[in-house]
């Protein structure tokens, strides 16, 4: 047992010090990562950019408050946002993903230790009284013609003058430990392309949430615009219908004909016909906005909305461009791909280099349980193995290969969400320029189809004006009417979109 626990002591010691030669021999090929430099920018346009007016106003070096959408001062919609944040079932996926991509990431680390096991090999015998004594005269050649087997494992030999029963048991426990340093960093670049995967996954997750909270928003402001126009009809069509009454009324007294009548109840018909389908999309609306506050959609989302509860944010907060990139969900998501990227190489590098494995297995064997700590019942085994691949039919050469150019994609994916960003920022600050002459123009439209359709009901009473003039009238307002209502709410939502392009603000949460 003595002479036992010095082989094993000597043999630890020759793993160990093989193991502290490879700890520090190790290296990490394959390229380092570094963050690609971020575009130097004074203003996202060629010009300094103008505020759209109106009401409105960019605020340049301006931080996005972490719950952005409370701007818009509407109590339902901070409502219906956080609880479609807390029940979306897509974002509720979205964070599952993080975990996983974290614990996969924990795993690759286990690499770095010593792999142990406990290893428990029984067997019940049963063999004819020839086939034991045939046993034995073996096991007494072993002995007098020793092998490194026998030697090695030190079994012990039954007593030939107490030829044992034809039923017996061999015992077998040990132990087996094995390392692989990493030499080369494969192991390394392996953890370190697992977290990038999770940061990756984490980015993707910030980026669901954003466009989440966004797609609530606009669909909140689309289900308004609706109303609104489904308010403005029925405001026409009162209209239409008064006007229909007087003119019933002269036909009756005989000052007009039957067709300027026939003329206004077409026209009538015309504005209700235009009813249906705008019920049609309220109603898909309000489907939409139930599913993404996670509901079915016999519970309904449970708020209303329209579009005088929304408040156009009168200071909209522009970040400078060499923030952007830091602020994106989507771009720091493409970096951590090309993060994931630069390290598969490695990883792929590292295959094709020479590896080592130490490995050592320390247990007992005997025919009872009481004789396993018995002295002459240990076995122990101590082994190092180099494996260099020679020949693999360019696999390994293919494989890294492959991984370059993968890195060479995820590069070029990396620079095109950065110009994707910076167009959506520029697109938005455009779009709410446009938005404000757009807003300005509809509403002095309407105004003055107003104005134009007062003044021709007035004459309509009196008979001083043809039916030519009241129906254009009409429909002039009504175009009026309707323009308006949606150019406050794409107003509204490009306001959205501007915070969405900015990255919403979740590095205030």
């Amino acid at each position: 047992m003595t002479r036992l626990r010095r082989r094993l002591a000597t043999q630890a010691a020759s793993i160990l010090a093989l193991m502290a030669m490879a700890a520090l021999s190790a290296c990490n090929v394959g390229p380092d990562f570094a963050t690609p430099p971020t575009p130097e920018a004074k203003h996202f346009t060629p010009e300094p950019t103008a505020s759209p007016g109106e009401g409105q106003r960019f605020a340049e070096n301006r931080d996005i408050p972490a719950d952005w959408w409370t701007v818009f001062k509407s109590k339902p919609l901070d409502s219906l946002v956080r609880e479609s944040l807390q029940n979306n079932p897509s974002l509720h996926a979205a964070e599952a993903a993080v975990r996983v991509a974290y614990f996969n990431a924990e795993a690759q680390k286990g690499g770095f230790s010593p792999q142990i096991f406990f290893n428990s090999n029984d067997s019940t015998n049963l063999q004819s009284n020839d086939r034991a004594l045939s046993s034995i005269n073996q096991t007494i050649y072993n002995q007098m013609y020793p092998s490194p087997a026998n030697v090695l494992y030190n079994l012990p030999v039954p007593n030939v003058q107490n030829p044992p029963t034809a039923n017996y048991a061999l015992l077998l426990k040990q132990f087996t430990i094995s390392y692989t340093p990493d030499i080369w960093g494969g192991i390394a670049r392996s953890v370190e392309s697992a977290q990038a995967q999770t940061e990756q996954q984490r980015w993707q997750y910030e980026a669901a949430q954003l466009a989440l909270t966004t797609n609530v928003i606009v669909a909140a402001i689309q289900e308004a615009s609706i109303r609104g126009q489904i308010d403005a009809t029925n405001h026409i069509i009162t209209i239409l219908r008064e006007s229909l009454e007087i003119l019933n009324r002269q036909y009756s007294f005989g000052s007009i004909a039957k067709a300027d009548v026939i003329a206004q109840e077409a026209a009538l018909a015309q504005a209700e016909e235009t009813l249906p389908p705008l019920e049609k999309q309220l109603a898909i609306q309000r489907d939409l906005l139930t599913a993404l506050a996670g509901r079915y959609t016999f519970e309904g989302p449970g708020e209303s909305f329209q579009l005088a509860s929304f408040k156009l944010p009168a200071t909209v907060p522009v970040s400078v461009p060499s923030k952007l990139v830091a602020q994106r969900p989507d771009v720091r998501a493409a970096e951590a791909a090309l993060h994931q990227a630069s390290a598969n190489v490695g990883v792929a590098t590292a295959n094709r280099l020479p590896n080592i494995t130490l490995s050592a297995n320390l247990g007992a064997s005997a025919f009872k349980v009481t004789e396993l700590f018995m002295p002459g019942t240990g076995l122990y085994t101590a082994a190092a193995n180099i494996s260099q691949p020679i020949f693999d039919g360019m696999t390994l050469l293919n494989k890294q290969k492959a991984a370059e150019a993968a890195l060479e994609q995820a590069d070029a994916q990396y620079r095109s969400t950065v110009v994707n960003a910076f167009q959506n920022v520029t697109d938005s600050l455009r779009a709410l320029q446009a938005d404000a002459k757009a807003v300005s123009t509809a509403r002095k439209s309407e105004d003055a189809a107003k104005r134009n359709l007062d003044i021709v009901r007035m004459q309509l009473k009196y008979g001083q004006v043809s039916q030519i003039a009241v129906l254009y009238a009409q429909r002039t307002y009504l175009i009026a009417s309707l323009s308006l209502v949606q150019a406050e709410a794409t107003r509204l939502s490009d306001t959205a979109a501007l915070f969405m392009a900015l990255g919403g603000g979740w590095w205030n949460r």
